[in-house]
């Protein structure tokens, strides 16, 4: 997924809220196992709703198009706490391009989201070694920035929206 620009941060690590550090570091972790059972990182979501995380993979036949379904995802989550959005990209350290595992996002109404990732090299015979410390990238777009906090949702329309996508699923495999 290189076709993906996140701006770098010279500046300390910001503050990140506690529900946002945990789906972030989830999904690398997600991400990481996949890649070390030999597995393809298909750009996926993570989101945090109640007590639940949804994840939704977001295949593409191109990065804009994989971060157009997932935009699409995150910006209807109505009740959402937090999400982060992962995939297998590069990061330019030291006029130096990397591998890494990325995942960005955000929580509801704030205008930017953050991205973190491992870094990590491949070796000849295609396995990955990770650095030991996810690292912060900087921020990142916030698919969340036009929802409300989770809390300013009534249960109804969280429900409704969760509900009827699960029994939309179900009508589907019948």
């Amino acid at each position: 997924m290189p076709d993906r620009v996140v701006e770098s941060s010279d500046v300390e690590v910001p503050e990140i809220p506690e529900i946002l550090e945990k789906v972030l570091l989830f999904s690398l972790e997600e991400a990481k196992e996949k890649m070390t059972q030999g597995a393809d990182v298909v750009p996926f979501t993570a989101l945090v709703v109640k007590e639940n995380l949804f994840l939704e993979n977001h295949p593409g036949e191109s990065a804009d198009e994989c971060f157009a379904f997932a935009r699409h995802t995150v910006e209807n989550a109505r009740g959402a706490e937090a999400y982060a959005l992962c995939y297998d990209g590069y990061v330019e350290v030291d006029d130096e391009t990397k591998d890494a595992l990325i995942a960005e996002g955000g929580i509801p109404g704030e205008d930017e989201g953050m991205a973190v990732g491992f870094l990590y090299t491949m070796s000849e015979d295609g396995e990955p070694t990770f650095e030991e410390e996810p690292a912060y990238i900087g921020e990142a777009p916030n698919f969340m920035s036009g929802l409300k906090e989770a809390d300013q949702y009534d249960e109804d329309e969280i429900d409704e929206k969760y509900l009827d996508d699960e029994e939309d699923l179900e009508d589907e495999a019948e």
